[in-house]
């Protein structure tokens, strides 16, 4: 069983999940990120947590979003000819085949309720998720909870990008691991 450390960055308001970028770190140090092409941009663009966490991790056509004078939009354009820029069909295929590179994956996620539908949801509804992958991802909370809360180490930098997330998580799992 190999374990597999993932976190998404998606839109969400409540009714909707949409994913906007994906980073997995499998134990055995492979990785896969990618960057929703079809993402819902005009939505994002009003999101200011989003506009200024979120987006300036990825990969942009200038420097980082701005916003206009008296405007709510942000200004912001992604880099379309990134290598991690894919449509969500791709996405979904390439992280099919990774996860499923090893038999039995295992899933955690950091608050991993909605990380997990944002994950389910590239294949349609979780009963179409692909033979192989498990229908529900292990939380890291809940095995901080178990542990009695230790103390993890801190994120210096690249919070709220997927796959520096991700790394951070599997660096997280393997220090509470070692006590």
């Amino acid at each position: 069983m190999t374990k597999y450390f993932y976190d998404t960055e998606f839109h969400e308001d409540g009714s909707t999940i949409d994913l906007i970028s994906i980073g997995i770190v499998a134990e055995d140090g492979r990785e896969y990120y990618a960057v929703n092409s079809d993402m819902d941009h005009d939505r994002i663009s009003t999101n200011d947590w989003l506009c200024q966490n979120v987006v300036p991790h990825l990969p942009l056509t200038r420097d980082k979003p701005t916003k206009g004078f008296g405007s709510s939009r942000w200004i912001w354009s992604l880099d379309r000819r990134s290598v991690f820029v894919k449509p969500k069909w791709v996405i979904a295929n390439e992280v099919r085949e990774f996860l499923r590179a090893e038999p039995n994956p295992e899933l955690w996620a950091d608050f991993s309720a909605y990380d997990h539908v944002a994950l389910a949801q590239l294949w349609g509804k979780m009963i179409h998720l692909p033979a192989g992958l498990p229908m529900y991802t292990r939380d890291f909370q809940q095995r901080l909870d178990d542990l009695g809360r230790p103390e993890i180490p801190e994120q210096v930098h690249g919070a709220h990008d997927a796959l520096a997330d991700a790394h951070h998580l599997r660096r997280c799992f393997e220090h509470v691991s070692d006590l």
